[in-house]
């Protein structure tokens, strides 16, 4: 019988390694796990003595190496990813321990993401809960899926945890991908009006300078005076005019950051037309899918809205949120205070008013979620078909001001021409 060859650990955290006889690696797994051990790695043996150098020499030349990856870390899609294989996992018949330590596994050791799993699945054998391990791993896993994970193990149905949560960010990033392809347009046509006009006044204004030379600077049109004198001022302080914008830019992000700015920013992105209807539309339909899971995993209704005003993405709702979360404590209604703030829409309120008459909250919170989610592609819609016309209109003038100011400046010269 074949002979494998592991490394495991003991539930007080001790390493350990040594040999065992069976049919195929499953086996081994096994067979160590009677042992009471935790198997971090198991190859059958005449393969592990020939990997060993192999893993030696790879250590060594890995540790001189330049890393790309970001130690510790895990992108949102990495996170995706991890949760939906560790639902199928643990679905398919393993504990939490042995599934982290499959996940671990594939990795190399190396990448954030291997690191971060091998760091939960180390928490999980030295004796911590599955969610203690992930609050230590904050810039990562999020207040909503450490607490609906603690919701899963109070109620013993972390499959079914995990699952809501992969729908939760799927719902959650098809949100986010639309806002952000609403703004892709603008943008696009933004920098090609930039370009264009930039272009004129560098490249083909100065194809007609020596004809403006000639007819002398009091006999140019009106319009060609200005597209000169914009030509000359943007030839004279384009590198401060840069500096500016760069540093505005960026004292823009900096006051943003402030407790004060981020609540003046928040508030003015639900006031501005056309852009308001998609933010708001964004931020309610977050709210309601996010309060709405938190409740269906059975998460405390105070400690639910503490969650859902950290991760709603406008400070403006979230203290509304908050100061709601204090009345609550005073025993009403949760509809009651958000009527009051007047932040929140009459729809909003009315629906979670029935959801409290009818004992039956998530349902109505998931009423508002799809609603707001139909609203949001109506603005984005909206938004696209208004702004098209409204940039493209913009671009002309600019292209129509360079082309008619350069046209009358030669027209003039060709009708003060002598022509027999």
């Amino acid at each position: 019988m074949p002979q494998f060859e592991y490394t495991a650990k003991s539930r007080d955290g001790k390493n350990s390694a040594g040999f065992v006889d069976a049919a195929d690696r499953r086996g081994a797994i096994a067979a160590v796990e009677r042992l009471g051990l935790i198997p971090l790695n198991v190859a059958r043996r005449s393969d592990s003595a020939k990997a060993r150098p192999k893993a030696a020499k790879g250590a060594k030349s890995g540790s001189s190496a330049f890393k790309l990856a970001r130690p510790n870390h895990m992108s949102a899609n990495e996170v995706m990813l991890f949760t939906g294989e560790l639902a199928d996992l643990i679905e398919g018949g393993m504990t939490l321990g042995n599934a982290l330590n499959c996940l671990a596994s594939r990795g190399d050791g190396q990448s954030g993401h291997s690191q971060v799993i091998t760091a939960l699945r180390d928490a999980i054998i030295e004796g911590a809960t599955f969610s203690s391990a992930l609050e230590k791993h904050p810039k990562i896993f999020s207040p909503i899926y450490i607490n609906m994970i603690r919701a899963g193990e109070a109620s013993g149905a972390m499959t079914d945890v995990l699952q809501r949560l992969i729908a939760h960010f799927e719902r959650s990033h098809a949100m986010h991908s639309k806002v952000v392809s609403a703004m892709v347009y603008p943008v696009i046509v933004l920098i090609m009006g930039f370009g264009v006009a930039v272009f004129a006044i560098t490249y083909i204004l100065p194809k007609f300078q020596t004809i403006f030379d000639q007819m002398g600077a009091e006999n140019l049109p009106a319009m060609t005076k200005m597209l000169i004198g914009i030509s000359d001022w943007s030839k004279k302080y384009a590198i401060f005019l840069a500096i500016g914008i760069v540093a505005g830019i960026f004292a823009l992000r900096q006051w943003i950051k402030t407790p004060r700015g981020v609540r003046k920013w928040d508030g003015l992105k639900l006031k501005l037309p056309l852009i308001k209807g998609i933010v708001a539309s964004a931020i309610y339909a977050n709210f309601a899918r996010t309060l709405q899971s938190l409740l269906e995993n059975g998460v405390p209704v105070l400690q639910a809205l503490k969650i859902t005003s950290q991760t709603v993405g406008n400070t403006v709702v979230g203290d509304e949120l908050m100061t709601a979360r204090e009345r609550v404590t005073d025993g009403t209604t949760i509809s009651g205070p958000l009527a009051a703030g007047g932040v929140f829409p009459q729809t909003i309120i009315d629906l979670i008013a029935i959801g409290e008459q009818t004992g039956d909250m998530p349902a109505a919170l998931g009423h508002i979620a799809k609603r707001y989610e139909n609203a949001l592609e109506r603005n984005v819609a909206i938004f696209t078909s208004a702004l098209e016309p409204i940039m493209i209109f913009a671009v002309a003038i600019v292209i129509a001001f360079v082309a008619i100011s350069v046209m009358q400046a030669v027209l003039g010269v060709t009708s003060g021409m002598n022509i027999k």
